[in-house]
Parts: C-alpha cells; structure tokens; sequence
C-alpha cells in the first residue's frame, strides 16, 4: 500500500456475468471506501473526532477536494478557538466517524493525521479561503473575520487514510453513544416566573 496516499481505492465491486456478486458466502460486502468517503463527507457538514484512548467531540467541517489547487489532498479543515468551535489538543492521529446523510448515523469510522495550521504557517490564508464561505453567520467582513481567526483560532486539516474500522457491512457492537457524566446538580427551589403565571393545573408544583 502506497503510505503517501490518502486512503485506498476498493476493489472492483461489480457484479460478474450471471448476476453473481462473486463474494464469498457470509462475506461483507465489498464497499468502494474512496466513493463512500467522499460521498459522506461532501453531503455532511458535521462529523465527530475521536481521540485515541480518550474522548469524541463533534465538528463543523468543511471537505476539501483535492481537485482544488489550495489543497494537497481530500480532506476536512476544521477551526475552533474563541467565537468558534470549542476542541482539545488534537493528537498526530485521531479517529473520523461520518455519518449517514439520511439517516444520521454512523456511516464510516476511519483513522485520520492531523495537521495544525496556526497563524504564523503560510498555509493559513489558504486554509481560511477555503472555510470563510461555508462558515454560517458570520459578522464582519472577510478582513475582519480572518483577523479575527488569526488573533485566537487553530485551524486542523484531518486527512483520512488507510482502511476503515467501521464501514457498512462491519460495526461494533455497541451504539457508540456517550455515557453521560455524573452531576451533583439538582433543581431545589422554585420554578422561575412566567409572564402572565403559571398554567392552573401546574400551580403550586415545583
């Protein structure tokens, strides 16, 4: 396997004369991860970023194809820092699970470098060109926002790569849903006011 490409091309899954999928019994099916990906990342603008050994955090992305001369590859260019997204530090490799664009859930789980753009890299102005028009709601103009992403936002380029470890055919046995943390926190006094009180048949509850 090439270790400079950004992840492999599937066999060819076409069916063979007579209607046969040419898969052995019980086999998964055989999945064009190339297409998939692509497919799934280009139709999603959210996908959850696992670390290794610790914790998953979902993202706002934005897929950069590789025919676009800005970029090096396909990949997600993802920003978080002050007015943007909240994330930890990312690790040299981290986990993406894509989902589904009908149905939401887990489409693909794969292993991803990570590369940190900061400020000071002469690929940042790139990287902002290539988020600045699919960010929603943004206030200012273009020379306002990118002054502001520079003065305390981290932009990460994920480059999927190699084989998934989730794909359709073959998941993990659990959900994959978070555990949610314990809380200490409790409502113990009084439901606020409500303009014109409360409904009848809710007063003098908690």
């Amino acid at each position: 396997m090439d270790a400079t490409a950004p992840f492999p091309e599937a066999e060819d899954t076409s069916p063979v004369p007579g209607g046969e999928s040419g898969n052995p019994p019980n086999a998964a099916p055989q999945v064009n991860i190339t297409r998939l990906l692509a497919e799934a990342a280009s139709k999603s603008g959210i996908l959850w970023i696992r670390i290794p050994g610790g914790t998953t955090h979902p993202a706002w992305f934005v897929w950069h194809d590789d025919e676009d001369p800005r970029g090096t590859g396909p990949a997600a260019y993802v920003i978080s820092g002050p007015g943007e997204q909240p994330l930890p530090w990312l690790p040299p490799q981290v986990e993406l699970i894509l989902r589904s664009k009908d149905t939401s859930a887990r489409l693909l789980t794969i292993t991803a470098e990570v590369a940190e753009i900061t400020p000071e890299s002469p690929l940042w102005d790139a990287a902002c060109a290539v988020l600045r028009p699919e960010r929603l709601n943004l206030v200012g103009t273009a020379e306002e926002v990118d002054a502001r992403w520079r003065a305390g936002c981290t932009i990460h380029v994920l480059t999927p790569h190699g084989r998934p470890s989730e794909q359709p055919g073959a998941y993990a046995v659990g959900s994959g849903a978070a555990v949610v943390a314990p809380t200490r926190a409790r409502t113990i006094g009084w439901r606020p006011w409500h303009w014109l009180g409360r409904p009848a048949s809710r007063r003098g509850t908690r």
